[in-house]
């Protein structure tokens, strides 16, 4: 790695296996199984496999709600210790051949159904049970595309602003200032729809409230990446009104402890609601 002005790609890329940062002991330039490993299996159809990130709350804030409404969408929800790779074992690669959490087992079918990448398993559980997807045209449209567009944005967030700004060995100015110029004026877009409707969708708390919630609700709230002061978050008043609204609902403080490794929250594994007066299993 070099942070050289003058440094200038080769003709052909090569994988450095020297490379520095928080992940590069686990990061490799291909895709499939490493080791051989077995994922536990609990009592309920629904097989949760995540860790308490933004990508991983989004699924356990909506399952959480499901059951809030008194749907039968109990599940068994499992760590899957990203840090050390457990994500290439091969059961996991299984469900998720892209290695990421979170990924979803539906064993009510036979043979059982994956799922993985978490806006298809959002949108799966919202038409299996009929809920947080508005039915109306106009509103659906809206959540859809607010969904994707989530699915869109983040990475930009996540893989670009908190890498660099966090993760990355060296602090590399361009990369900083590319991606925080990003993450404010995606700040921006919800900001604008948001002093239009109190919803993404409109009237209703959807999947695209539940998608974006964990990553930019969570960002004005001063809970991700240290970044509150850097990115000025609390001038994007509509999106911390909407955030902290989303925050107080019994269901999503619930919902982000599930997997959850670290803190005094913490609830590495969930298969039952009682678990959550325990602060740790």
């Amino acid at each position: 790695m070099s942070d050289d002005k003058t440094y200038q790609p080769e003709a052909i890329w090569r994988w450095k296996q020297d490379q520095t940062g928080a992940f590069a002991h686990i990061n490799r330039p291909t895709a499939g199984a490493r080791e051989s490993r077995t994922l536990p299996v609990g009592a309920h159809a629904l097989q949760f496999y995540s860790l308490a990130t933004p990508n991983g709350v989004k699924v356990s804030v909506m399952l959480e709600e499901l059951l809030e409404l008194g749907h039968a969408a109990d599940y068994d929800a499992w760590p899957v210790d990203i840090r050390s790779g457990e994500q290439f074992g091969s059961d996991f690669v299984a469900i998720n051949p892209n290695s990421k959490i979170p990924a979803l087992l539906d064993r009510s079918f036979s043979p059982p159904l994956r799922l993985f990448e978490s806006g298809a398993i959002l949108l799966y559980l919202a038409e299996k049970f009929a809920a947080f997807l508005p039915t109306s045209p106009h509103e659906r449209a809206e959540c859809l595309s607010w969904l994707f567009w989530q699915m869109g944005s983040a990475p930009f967030l996540g893989g670009g602003f908190g890498h660099f700004y966090v993760y990355a060995p060296i602090k590399i100015e361009y990369a900083i200032d590319r991606y925080a110029m990003e993450s404010k004026r995606q700040l921006d877009v919800l900001d604008q729809r948001l002093r239009q409707s109190a919803w993404l969708a409109g009237d209703s708390y959807s999947i695209a409230d539940i998608a974006v919630w964990p990553w930019y609700g969570c960002l004005v709230l001063g809970e991700l990446y240290g970044a509150g002061e850097f990115l000025q978050v609390q001038t994007y008043t509509h999106v911390r009104a909407w955030a902290e609204k989303i925050a107080a609902r019994p269901a999503v403080q619930r919902g982000r402890r599930v997997n959850k490794t670290w803190g005094d929250d913490a609830l590495p594994e969930r298969h039952q609601a009682s678990d959550f007066t325990r602060t740790a299993i």
